[in-house]
C-alpha cells in the first residue's frame, strides 16, 4: 500500500490530514531508490506546516509510489495517489478534511485525484501540466497552483493554461508565481515553505487564506485574476 504515515499521534475527530506527493519521472518502471531525493525535498514543507499554530493537530502522511514514472497512460502515480487516499480514509473516516500537497509529478497526480470528496483543497507546487491535462474533475473543489517563473522543467505556461481551464470548468483555483527561484524549489525556499503553510492551514480552516488567494479563489468563469498573483508577502 503506498500510504505512509509521517505523523499520526495527534489525530482526532476534529483533525486533518496533509497527504504529500513527491515528484518522479516522465517514465521508469522502477521503484523510487530508498534515496529518494524528491521525497525527501517535500520534508521541510511538512516540518513547517507541524511548526504552525495549530499544526500538531495536522496529521501528515505521503504517498510512496510503486514506480518512478507516470509512464503514459498507465499514469501510475496518479494510481498510487488515489490507492493512498482511499487507505488514508478508511483509517480516519469521510468526515476528516484532507489537503493534498503535491509537487511536480505529485501535482499533477494530485489534480488528477482532487475531486474526492474528502478533499478539502489543493496545493500544487510547480505542477506538471501538459496540454490537455483533464480538469472537470475538480468542479467545486479549491485548488492553488505555486509555480516560478524560471521553472526550466514544467513550464509556468502550461500551469497557468490549466488554471485557467479548470477555472472555467467550476474550480476555485489561485495561482501564485514566486519569481527568481526554480522547479526544486531550492533557491527562495523559505518563501515556498511559508507560502505552502500559510495555503495549507488556509483550505483546512486553521487560519485565513491570504486575502488575494481567497479573492482569486471566488471568481469564476472566464476571469483571468487571480490567476498571476505576486505579492511582497512572498518576496
Amino acid at each position: 500500500m503506498p500510504l505512509v504515515w509521517r505523523h499520526r499521534s495527534t489525530l482526532s475527530g476534529g483533525s486533518a490530514v496533509l497527504l504529500v506527493l513527491h515528484g518522479g519521472d516522465e517514465e521508469g518502471l522502477k521503484r523510487p531508490s530508498r534515496l529518494n531525493s524528491p521525497l525527501l525535498r517535500l520534508r521541510p514543507f511538512e516540518r513547517a506546516v507541524r511548526r504552525a499554530p495549530l499544526g500538531e493537530t495536522v496529521g501528515v502522511a505521503e504517498v510512496h509510489y510503486l514506480h518512478r514514472g507516470w509512464n503514459g497512460e498507465r499514469a501510475d502515480a496518479a494510481v498510487d495517489a488515489e490507492a493512498a487516499l482511499a487507505e488514508l480514509v478508511r483509517q480516519v473516516g469521510p468526515a476528516v478534511p484532507v489537503v493534498l500537497l503535491g509537487h511536480s509529478m505529485g501535482g499533477r497526480a494530485a489534480l488528477r485525484i482532487g475531486g474526492h470528496s474528502s478533499v478539502a483543497g489543493i496545493v500544487a507546487l510547480a505542477p506538471w501540466c501538459p496540454p490537455g491535462e483533464p480538469v472537470a474533475q475538480l468542479a467545486d473543489r479549491r485548488l492553488v497552483i505555486v509555480h516560478s517563473d524560471h521553472d526550466r522543467t514544467t513550464p509556468p505556461a502550461e500551469s497557468l493554461d490549466f488554471a485557467q481551464r479548470a477555472r472555467a470548468a467550476d474550480a476555485q483555483v489561485a495561482r501564485c508565481v514566486i519569481p527568481g527561484s526554480d522547479h526544486a524549489m531550492l533557491r527562495r525556499a523559505q518563501t515556498w515553505h511559508r507560502l505552502s503553510t500559510l495555503l495549507v492551514g488556509g483550505l483546512l480552516g486553521n487560519w485565513p487564506l491570504p486575502d488575494p488567494v481567497a479573492k482569486a479563489l471566488a471568481r469564476s468563469g472566464d476571469d483571468p485574476e487571480g490567476l498571476d498573483l505576486t505579492l511582497p508577502l512572498w518576496r
